[in-house]
């Protein structure tokens, strides 16, 4: 064992000691597959999955070298820590699924089958599906006659999209995670009308052997006034318990720029709005990834997290009602992009 590799029982330790901590899985994404074991952010490199363990080492080294002295490999890698293992091993972030199946629970989300769901299209009933993934997945394929609203984009567009309280929402995605916490995010924002969430979504759609709708058939689109003035009320129904600190653009670059400290600088907003205006240093991570795959960003358990969006700041209340709860440490930066100078962000 090398002095840049680490046994199994340390890195448990690691994992469980509160310290600052980031976990790459460096295998190729074809490998990791939707997650790895250790639910640890996938970072690619030019390995052959079979060397693993004297790869990863390898390149503990280089790093070593090129200044990063705290990097180590796991000795044997990803089949080491699976074999033999406990039914429930350690991982380094909460899987999306078991945080939403936890919220489910605790809070009895509504549900509603696929089968329920054609009857209510067959006979006509006023109900729509609101697909929570993002826009590209959506296009791929969905539910047919949803409308793509991603997580985090909910309560920003609710409004727009279903303008009658006595529309019946079904909040869909791929399978659970994005479609529980969509759900329970209107319903804990206190929104009229009903609101259940598509169990196992287009999974069980194509399992019950119905066929799915392709093509960006229905996006959501600018908010309307009204659309604004609802959120802007039913953000503070969900937030009312929430307190997270509102920081200025100079704390966020003082943070960024701390040495002691990790500091992720994520603009929740939508990627054309990011492309369009953004600070300097910032990260695009759309609010609705976040809330169900936050390992695939966030590497470093531990660090401070700064949600950035616009002075409205529905977006980022919505992702930070979640994140907290999973236990990261959130402040939240609000910027007007329409400004014709911003402070850059080191």
């Amino acid at each position: 064992m090398t002095q840049k590799t680490i046994s199994r029982d340390t890195f448990r330790n690691w994992l469980a000691d509160g310290e600052e901590l980031a976990v790459f899985d460096i295998r190729d994404p074809a490998a990791v597959g939707y997650a790895s074991p250790l639910f640890a952010t996938n970072l690619p490199a030019e390995f052959v999955e079979s060397e693993i363990g004297r790869a990863a080492a390898g390149l503990a080294e280089k790093l070593e070298k090129a200044g990063r002295a705290n990097v180590f490999a796991l000795e044997g890698g990803i089949p080491a820590w699976t074999a033999g293992a406990e039914v429930s091993l350690p991982t380094f972030d909460i899987p999306g699924v078991d945080f939403s199946r936890a919220v489910r629970d605790e809070k009895n989300t509504p549900v509603i089958s696929v089968e329920e769901l054609k009857r209510l299209h067959d006979a006509g009933e006023d109900v729509v599906v609101i697909d929570t993934r993002t826009v590209a997945e959506f296009s791929r394929d969905h539910v047919p006659g949803a409308i793509s609203v991603p997580g985090a984009e909910l309560l920003l567009r609710f409004k727009d999209v279903v303008p009658s309280e006595k529309t019946r929402v079904v909040v869909s995605c791929a399978g659970l995670p994005r479609a529980i916490l969509g759900a329970q995010t209107l319903i804990d924002a206190k929104v009229a009308n009903q609101v259940s969430y598509l169990h196992d979504g287009m999974k069980a759609w194509t399992g019950a052997g119905l066929e799915l709708e392709t093509g960006s058939t229905r996006i959501y689109g600018e908010a309307s006034p009204a659309a604004l003035d609802f959120a802007r009320e039913h953000v503070q129904a969900l937030s009312a318990d929430d307190r997270f600190p509102e920081i200025d653009i100079a704390t966020a670059r003082n943070w960024a720029n701390d040495p002691g400290r990790t500091t992720y600088l994520l603009d929740v907003r939508t990627p054309e709005e990011f492309e369009n205006s953004h600070l300097d240093g910032t990260l695009s991570s759309e609010g609705g990834q976040l809330l169900g795959v936050a390992y695939r960003t966030i590497a470093v358990r531990g660090a401070r997290v700064v949600l950035i969006d616009d002075p409205l700041g529905v977006r980022a209340r919505t992702v930070a009602h979640w994140l907290q709860r999973r236990g990261f440490e959130i402040a939240i930066l609000l910027v007007d992009f329409s400004a014709e100078q911003l402070s850059a962000v080191a």
